[in-house]
């Protein structure tokens, strides 16, 4: 990461406020110990997944990251052909400093994330033109109704992109100008299931910590939920996903598939994220660090570690598969 500009590492580390949330995402695994199994007789484990009918390799997929031609020349689709060597599913940002349509030619298995818009027609142009591209999936960002306060973006003057880079995707299919993103705090539970109206895609929901919003979700006939704090960049003092995770996880019942974003650095977090009621985990930083470091094979790089580190931890915990990870493999200390 070395020849990652200060003030764009800034942008992608940091978080709200005094980044208590940031931090809190990675420390809360501290307080969670693994209570492994002996003489199962499990053999090589298998950590296969199918994920809205598609078989993936492992239960860690690529979060939605904004800007990655930030960290390297090549942006998303040098992460997307890391994702498309690695089997793995990459969450295209809406924010995506390349249109989704050149993302897509990679060959990678993708899904795309949105910021349901004021103008909803801008909205469905958007859950269209994904679909158009490929994607199997959309992920609506649901924690935003305002931006947070990012002191370290602020204190940098960090507020624009460098000039030659843009939001792609948020070019207006008439004019070509790229909009602005616009958050609503307006935005409700029918705005999301307006998009059930112009696509047949899955919808997850992400940015959900609340088990009564896991539970809304659910009878709303949504596709997914994924418990997240936006990486500690909107709520400062919010709930680390980890702590928020078992309690949505009963909430939903096994219904839809439940997703971890955020702190996991580890194949002992993903691991715990499972054993904690999580159907898979997503990884944003790690992601933006292989970039910046070694842009595609940096990025594998990460994938095929992490793969490795899932499988080793579930052959030391005693478990031949995914759903041997179950709550009795863990214990919470205390300081």
């Amino acid at each position: 990461m070395a020849g990652l500009d200060p003030v764009h590492r800034d942008f992608f580390a940091g978080g709200a406020g005094d980044e208590r949330t940031v931090h809190a995402n990675e420390t809360a695994f501290d307080r969670l110990r693994l209570l492994p199994r002996v003489l199962r007789a499990t053999g090589v484990p298998d950590p296969r997944l199918t994920l809205f009918g598609t078989v993936l390799p492992g239960p860690v997929l690529i979060a939605p990251t904004a800007f990655h031609r930030l960290a390297h020349p090549d942006g998303e689709t040098a992460t997307a052909h890391a994702a498309r060597d690695t089997g793995t599913v990459m969450t295209v940002s809406m924010a995506a400093t390349t249109p989704i349509e050149k993302i897509a030619g990679t060959g990678a298995r993708l899904w795309f994330q949105l910021y349901p818009q004021p103008d909803r027609d801008f909205t469905a142009h958007l859950a269209g033109r994904a679909a158009a591209a490929g994607v199997t999936a959309l992920v609506v960002t649901v924690d935003s109704p305002v931006f947070g306060r990012r002191e370290r973006d602020l204190r940098n003057g960090f507020l624009d992109l460098p000039s030659g880079l843009a939001c792609e995707n948020l070019r207006d299919p008439v004019t070509g100008r790229v909009r602005d993103i616009v958050l609503d705090p307006s935005l409700g539970w029918d705005d999301v299931l307006r998009l059930r109206a112009v696509t047949r895609l899955p919808i997850l929901v992400k940015g959900v910590l609340h088990p009564a919003d896991a539970a809304e979700a659910v009878a709303r006939g949504l596709d997914g939920v994924i418990v997240s704090n936006h990486g500690g960049r909107q709520l400062d003092g919010a709930v680390a996903s980890i702590d928020a995770l078992p309690a949505v996880a009963e909430a939903v019942r096994g219904r839809v598939p439940v997703l971890l974003d955020g702190g996991v650095r580890r194949g002992t977090d993903v691991v715990t994220a499972l054993a904690r009621g999580a159907t898979a985990v997503l990884i944003g930083r790690p992601v933006i660090w292989g970039l910046a470091a070694g842009g595609r094979d940096g990025v594998a790089t990460v994938l095929r570690r992490l793969h490795e580190d899932v499988v080793r931890v579930m052959a030391l915990c005693g478990a031949a598969t995914l759903a041997e990870l179950t709550p009795d493999l863990l214990r919470e200390v205390r300081p």
